[in-house]
């Protein structure tokens, strides 16, 4: 089975005491009830920065231009105890967008202290990575998720190169 490409948007500006990043309460479907970044499937035809460019208009009605992404690196979901999950993530930053974000039908957005990001109200993989790809590091990161499909069993990281 192969990994669905998905890929991940993240919105940063700057905050009245740090810089903050746009994250989301995940109203339906996988993930529900979690902060998440914004993102979802690339569809046929489409490139990863297409597809985020996308993602950030139907999920957050901002308009972000495919040469304002930032590319920031990989990140491979790996199930074992549910293949069928498996992701492969392409993760892109920006800080220009036109609009302001707004709830939609799939997330309610908010902005975070990327100092103080909710980790306990998100997937237990983002602190791995999240913060350092934040922080102009550029890599791969494998995870591989335990048992339960919520915890992590491994975290595999190495420096990115951009294919692109």
């Amino acid at each position: 089975m192969t990994a669905a490409h998905v890929t991940l948007c993240f919105l940063l500006r700057d905050g009245p005491d740090s810089e903050h990043v746009l994250l989301g309460t995940k109203k339906t479907g996988f993930g529900r009830g979690k902060v998440v970044g914004v993102g979802g499937h690339v569809e046929a035809g489409e490139t990863a920065s297409q597809a985020a460019c996308r993602e950030v208009m139907e999920e957050v009605s901002v308009v972000v231009a495919p040469e304002d992404l930032v590319p920031a690196g990989t990140v491979d979901f790996v199930f074992p105890a549910r293949p069928e999950w498996d992701m492969a993530t392409t993760v892109f930053l920006t800080r220009a967008w036109q609009g302001e974000p707004s709830e939609s039908d799939e997330i309610a957005p908010a902005w975070f202290p990327v100092n103080r990001l909710p980790v306990e109200r998100m997937w237990a993989d983002a602190e791995h990575w999240l913060p350092a790809m934040i922080s102009g590091q550029r890599i791969a990161v494998q995870v591989r998720l335990a048992a339960d499909n919520e915890n992590v069993a491994e975290v595999h990281t190495v420096e990115w190169a951009d294919p692109a």
